[in-house]
C-alpha cells in the first residue's frame, strides 16, 4: 500500500490487563466500542452486585483495545481521559503501544483504511457476528506500514486537520439542512388563511369515509391490495408491506374501492413521533380496497380543490389543529375529529394560486435535497479517501 516498510503489530503491542475484584456496593462504569473506527461510548452506571460474575478489567488512558467480537468490523480505539478509570469486560483487551517507535493514533487510522481493516478480518476467523472472534494470539500476522515516528506524527496531525474540515462541512450541511426545512413550514404557514369565527368546518366541504375492517384469514399471497395505515407515507403509498384480498372478493367491496386521485389520511398511527401521514392514490397503486384506520376525503362541494385541501392537510396548519387522543397508549385521530376543525376556503382563484406557489417552491426544495444528498454522499467519501492517500505516503 505505501512505500514505507511494515512492522508486525505484535512488535507494536503489549497486551496489558488490570482485572478488578468486584466489590457489590461499588458503582462501575464499562465502556462500548462503535464499528468503523467511531470510537468509544459510555455505558449506564451499575453495582456490583449488577455486575454479577463477570468479570471486569481497568482502563487507563493511552490504551489500544481490539474489542474481539466486533474488531473485523473496525471496534477499535483509544482509551481517552474521560474513560480513564472506566471498566471493560473480557471482550475489551487493552494493549499498550510502544511510542518509541509507533504513534498510537497513526495506528488506529491505519485500521480504518479498507488495507487495515482486511488485516483484521484475517485474524478474526468464524462466521458474522459474535462468532467472528479476533484471535490475539495472531495479532502478529498483521504488518503495518511504519514511516519514522516524526511522519507518523506528521500524517496525524494532517488528518486531523482534514477531518476536523470534513467535519466543518457536514456541520454546515446539516444547518443549511434544518434552516430550509424551517423555511419549508413557514412559507406553508404563511400561504394558507387563518379561519375566522365566521368561518365553518372541514364538514362543510369534506367528509371522510372510513375502511373496512378486512379479516386477517381472509389476506392472499394474490389479488387486489388492500391500502393500510403502513402504506401511506408522506405524499404517496407505500407498497413496501402489502396485503392483498383474493381478486373473486373484490366485488363484494365495492364501496371501498379506491380511485386514482383519492386522498387517503392515516387515523391510527404514532402522530406525535412521525406526524400526519397523507397521500394521494396514483394510477399505478390500482386497483386497491381501503382499510379501516384509513379514512378517504370525500369532497361536497365544487368550490374547494382536492389539490388545494391535499396540501392543506400537510400543512402546520392542520397538524397544528389536532388534539391526538390516545388508545392503548398509542396516539390516533378519529375522522370526525378532523371534519370538525375550523376551515376556511378562499376563492377558486385563489387556491389555485397558493397551489401553484407551492409546487413551485417545493421543486426548488426537491432540487436542495438532492444537492444536499449528493454533498453529503461527497463528505462521506471524503474522510476514506484522506486516509488511503495518507497511508500511500502520498497526503501532503
Amino acid at each position: 500500500m505505501s512505500k514505507w516498510p511494515t512492522v508486525s503489530l505484535g512488535d507494536l503491542l503489549r497486551l496489558e490487563r488490570r482485572k478488578v475484584k468486584v466489590e457489590p456496593e461499588k458503582l462501575y462504569q464499562e465502556i462500548g466500542i462503535y464499528c468503523f473506527g467511531r470510537g468509544i461510548f459510555h455505558k449506564t452506571p451499575r453495582t456490583g452486585f449488577e455486575v454479577g460474575d463477570k468479570d471486569l478489567f481497568l482502563m487507563k488512558e493511552g490504551d489500544f483495545i481490539l474489542q474481539v467480537t466486533f474488531a473485523w468490523e473496525g471496534a477499535i480505539a483509544i482509551v481517552s481521559a474521560a474513560e480513564d478509570g472506566m471498566y471493560g469486560s473480557t471482550r475489551y483487551p487493552t494493549f499498550r503501544v510502544d511510542e518509541n517507535r509507533c504513534e498510537p493514533k497513526f495506528l488506529l487510522n491505519y485500521f480504518k483504511t479498507v488495507e487495515g481493516l482486511q488485516q483484521l478480518v484475517k485474524i478474526c476467523p468464524g462466521s458474522a457476528g459474535r462468532n467472528r472472534v479476533l484471535s490475539i494470539k495472531r495479532i502478529p500476522e498483521v504488518l503495518v506500514p511504519l514511516p519514522p515516528l516524526a511522519e507518523q506524527r506528521r500524517v496525524v496531525a494532517r488528518i486531523e486537520e482534514l477531518a476536523a474540515q470534513v467535519h466543518e462541512a457536514r456541520t454546515l450541511r446539516h444547518q443549511a439542512a434544518e434552516e430550509a426545512e424551517a423555511l419549508q413550514l413557514q412559507v406553508v404557514r404563511d400561504l394558507f388563511p387563518e379561519p375566522s369565527d365566521g368561518d365553518g368546518k372541514v364538514s362543510d366541504w369534506v367528509r371522510f369515509q372510513t375502511g373496512y375492517a378486512f379479516k386477517s384469514e381472509w389476506f392472499s399471497e394474490s389479488g387486489v391490495r388492500l391500502a393500510r395505515n403502513a402504506n401511506v407515507s408522506h405524499g404517496t403509498l407505500d407498497w413496501g408491506e402489502t396485503v392483498r384480498l383474493p381478486e373473486s372478493r373484490r366485488v363484494e367491496f365495492q364501496r371501498f374501492e379506491l380511485g386514482e386521485g383519492d386522498i387517503l389520511i392515516t387515523l391510527d398511527r404514532p402522530i406525535i413521533s412521525t406526524g400526519v401521514k397523507v397521500a394521494r392514490v396514483r394510477k399505478d397503486d390500482l386497483p386497491c380496497l381501503l382499510l379501516q384506520r384509513v379514512a378517504r376525503a370525500q369532497f361536497q362541494r365544487a368550490e374547494l380543490l382536492p389539490e388545494y385541501f391535499f396540501r392543506w392537510l400537510r400543512s402546520p396548519h392542520f397538524v397544528g389543529a389536532i388534539d391526538p387522543g390516545r388508545s392503548n397508549g398509542v396516539p390516533h385521530i378519529s375522522h370526525k375529529d378532523i371534519e370538525r376543525i375550523p376551515f376556511t376556503t378562499p376563492p377558486l382563484t385563489e387556491q389555485r394560486r397558493i397551489v401553484a406557489e407551492l409546487d413551485a417552491f417545493e421543486a426548488e426544495m426537491d432540487a436542495l435535497k438532492r444537492l444536499q444528498a449528493e454533498t453529503s454522499a461527497e463528505l462521506d467519501a471524503l474522510l476514506p479517501a484522506i486516509l488511503d492517500r495518507a497511508f500511500k505516503g502520498e497526503l501532503s
